[in-house]
């Protein structure tokens, strides 16, 4: 169950559609501890707990987020002398923890959309590669900005962000931390479309989210799947895959409501996804 307030964001579910809002407009929504911890588990609720067909992910203030707030870095470390191997190691450990949770995006079984204006920096850019389909505002920048503080992107920007964009753009953002505008974002396929407002911008990205939930829940999740399967496998592996898949949860009961709905000129009524075990049994 989704508490009822958290520190980096605020959630509303409505008509099957969940809107999660980035909270900390004072702070340039820039991404501290609570983020870290509370990111994870509100979308692995909503996943889990089938509470809703679609998240739509948006912020507040003027940018969509600054990226990592600098509190993550200077955190606790152990007092004294280390040694360097073992600290190594425990660096990696918590960089994966971090990672994870982006990782919750793209492995949730509904579809993640991202609402972006302002700046989109640092972090921003691992968040949002790591959603299904992402829009922005006229006044929209992107920016690698690890480069400019002397580090390299490590929560998901390098492996996600050159499947949807040419790596030669990639190299250029990673190498100078530039940012690019909305326009460019557009135009090598970051975004599918520029806004010219965050009210005209929320207003299709929760119709496109509405419209998303009214389809067969099924369906569209076997859609992500096959999508990202196909990302990362062949196309002969991803067939024999869609085979399958298809031969396991193709649902003819879902296909008949559907035919059933067109030619009743309504709306059809699909079971919503099941919930999904969290613990062992």
């Amino acid at each position: 169950m989704l508490k009822k307030s958290y520190e980096a964001f605020k959630v509303t579910i409505e008509n099957k559609v969940a809107h999660i809002q980035m909270s900390r407009p004072e702070a340039m929504n820039t991404m501290n501890k609570a983020f870290w911890n509370e990111l994870p588990e509100i979308v692995g609720t909503i996943d889990t707990e089938a509470l809703a067909r679609v998240i739509v992910i948006s912020s507040t203030g003027k940018h969509f987020s600054a990226g990592m707030d600098t509190t993550v870095f200077t955190g606790h470390r152990p007092a004294g002398p280390q040694d360097r191997y073992v600290a190594a190691e425990a660096f990696r450990t918590n960089v994966k923890a971090i990672q994870a949770s982006f990782n919750c995006m793209e492995e949730a079984r509904i579809p993640v959309l991202f609402a972006l204006h302002g700046g989109v920096i640092g972090g921003a850019i691992d968040m949002i590669t790591a959603g299904d389909i992402r829009w922005c505002t006229k006044d929209a920048f992107f920016c690698i900005m690890e480069i400019n503080i002397a580090m390299t992107a490590d929560v998901g920007t390098f492996p996600r962000l050159q499947r949807y964009i040419p790596e030669g753009w990639v190299k250029e953002m990673a190498y100078t931390g530039r940012r690019i505008d909305a326009a460019k974002a557009k135009e090598i396929g970051l975004v599918n479309d520029v806004f010219n407002s965050q009210e005209d911008m929320l207003a299709y990205v929760m119709e496109t989210a509405r419209e998303i939930a009214s389809k067969n829940p099924v369906a569209v999740t076997g859609s992500k799947v096959l999508i990202n399967y196909g990302r990362d496998h062949t196309t002969a592996d991803t067939l024999d895959y869609i085979g399958i898949w298809n031969a396991a949860m193709f649902p003819p009961p879902h296909m008949a409501e559907a035919f059933a709905a067109r030619a009743e000129k309504r709306e059809p009524v699909f079971p919503d996804l099941a919930p999904v075990r969290t613990e062992p049994m």
